[in-house]
């Protein structure tokens, strides 16, 4: 398990849910009736040639390739922690300037493709693709990288791993699925690093995102994550060890900061040094007085943790509001 994401799943992430249940569904429906796929597929000649500029917003949607759909399902799933971050609106503005840009930018690709090497770009693959490979600036950019475990005692392991595995997946799934990807690593680094102030020129309205937090909001919107487990009030034995599971995340990524700094001067031999993945919790706290940062706690709760959480978040970060937001923001 390289990466965790915990129980809360989309709470406060309304835009990343909404995009998982419609995107994905309608690729269902067009697997289901293939009648209608030809009216999605992403063809630079149709729109250059034939003048169909109404596929940019169709195509640049819909995935076609079940494979591609659920790949960026899973690199979407986990970007959620930008929108619990950032806020829905800016997250949505992130993804419509990328969108844009990214639609610029394939064509330019396409254009300096053919200039090179003498051979036209016709299709590409469909889907939302080029604002899903835009999400991998920030995610390189501002998610910290926490050390799981170590393979051959040199490749390290760390929490983003699984997201960068799922990234080149998606890469390899198709020949010219490098052209988006680069199109939107392109556009996701112009517009994060606000380039000719692209964040103060592309973005959604306020008027708009009222609108959608009023409507469409409520309908997509996860319930809060409760605090209490009752382990023994009726719960299923599916239930049950997914709370365990959960909780032993918890405690494993928790023990991590105390002992990142002594496992790095205490190398175990063999493969994978499992000590770090389980390090012991039993005396962790002891003979230290204890810490009640009552300021950090209620500000992470206005955030939309839990208090638990946060508690134990603060305490494995030495009360280093920034390291637990972090720290909560990825589980």
């Amino acid at each position: 398990m390289f990466i965790t994401t915990g129980s809360r799943g989309l709470y406060k992430a309304p835009l990343c849910k909404g995009l998982l249940l419609i995107l994905n569904g309608l690729t269902v429906m067009l697997t289901l009736l293939p009648q209608y796929q030809d009216m999605f597929v992403y063809s630079l000649h149709a729109v250059t040639h034939q003048n169909q500029v109404w596929r940019l917003l169709c195509c640049r949607l819909i995935c076609l390739d079940v494979k591609d759909s659920f790949c960026s399902s899973l690199l979407i799933y986990n970007f959620r922690i930008f929108e619990r971050r950032f806020g829905t609106r800016k997250f949505a503005s992130f993804l419509l300037a990328t969108w844009f840009l990214s639609a610029l930018a394939d064509f330019l690709l396409a254009q300096a493709f053919q200039y090179l090497f003498e051979y036209e770009v016709e299709e590409l693959p469909a889907g939302l693709l080029a604002p899903v490979f835009s999400l991998f600036v920030p995610f390189y950019q501002s998610v910290p990288r926490m050390p799981v475990t170590q393979v051959l005692g040199h490749i390290q392991i760390t929490n983003k791993t699984l997201v960068y595995i799922v990234g080149l997946q998606l890469l390899t799934s198709s020949p010219f699925m490098w052209l988006l990807a680069l199109s939107g690593l392109i556009s996701g680094g112009l517009y994060h690093s606000n380039v000719l102030w692209l964040q103060k020129i592309l973005f959604v309205p306020a008027w708009v995102s009222c609108v959608g937090k009023y409507t469409l909001e409520p309908l997509l919107s996860s319930s809060q994550p409760t605090d209490e487990t009752p382990l023994g009030m009726g719960a299923t034995l599916d239930i049950q060890r997914q709370q365990r599971m959960d909780l032993l995340d918890q405690q494993m990524l928790m023990a991590q900061y105390e002992t990142r700094r002594n496992a790095r001067h205490q190398p175990q031999a063999g493969l994978l040094q499992w000590t770090r993945l389980f390090p012991s919790l039993r005396h962790r706290g002891r003979n230290r007085p204890p810490v009640q940062p009552q300021p950090q706690v209620a500000l992470l709760v206005e955030m939309g943790f839990s208090r638990i959480d946060a508690l134990e978040a603060l305490r494995a970060s030495n009360n280093d509001i920034n390291m637990a937001t972090n720290f909560l923001l990825q589980h």
